[in-house]
């Protein structure tokens, strides 16, 4: 399987666009995502690599935010242990997924990781990466699929919840307020 995306920034100036490649052993995503960050450019190339049950092995994340530099290495061992630049991240262990908090492409491995039927619900606690304070930390989340192509979504910590619209792949169509998948022409 591939696919990819091309997405709107809803909230700030920006683009986003990925792909995501079955690799042989897993499911690889890399991307770029290009946009205004409190009125600071950024670009930002990403990659996430995961097993074939979607399970996150590794991430990276170079570019830059206005003049800062960034180079970010995420690790999760096999027992579930994180590493953000080879330094030991606690507090993250009931954590499988990686979301980059820049981009919606991560939604989609989550999304097809928990593999909800029409109806169920799972809380989905991830390690979210800061891009802008180069911190790696908890983020509880929620998803219960509503229908083929909708999710209701939560994270309590931002204060949002909304109904995401999303592709057969798993990609975000629609995050309400922020981000919109581009028109294929």
């Amino acid at each position: 399987m591939r696919a990819w995306a091309l997405w709107r920034r809803l909230d700030a100036p920006g683009h986003d666009a990925c792909r995501l490649d079955d690799d042989g052993t897993g499911w690889r995503l890399h991307g770029t995502a290009v946009y205004g960050d409190n009125g600071v450019p950024a670009r930002l190339d990403y990659e996430v690599a995961c097993s074939d049950t979607w399970v996150t092995r590794d991430g990276r994340v170079r570019g830059w935010l206005g003049a800062r530099a960034v180079e970010l290495a995420i690790r999760r061992s096999p027992a579930g242990a994180w590493t953000l630049n080879g330094v030991a991240v606690p507090g993250l262990d009931e954590c499988v997924d990686l979301d980059l908090g820049f981009t919606p492409a991560t939604n989609a491995l989550q999304i097809r990781r928990v593999a909800l039927g029409k109806g169920q619900a799972m809380d989905v606690p991830v390690a979210w990466l800061d891009v802008a304070e180069s911190t790696l930390t908890l983020l509880r989340q929620r998803y219960e699929r509503r229908s083929e192509t909708t999710y209701w979504y939560q994270a309590p910590r931002f204060d949002y919840a909304a109904l995401l619209e999303v592709t057969p792949a798993g990609f975000v169509r629609l995050y309400p307020g922020l981000w919109e998948l581009e028109p294929e022409r």
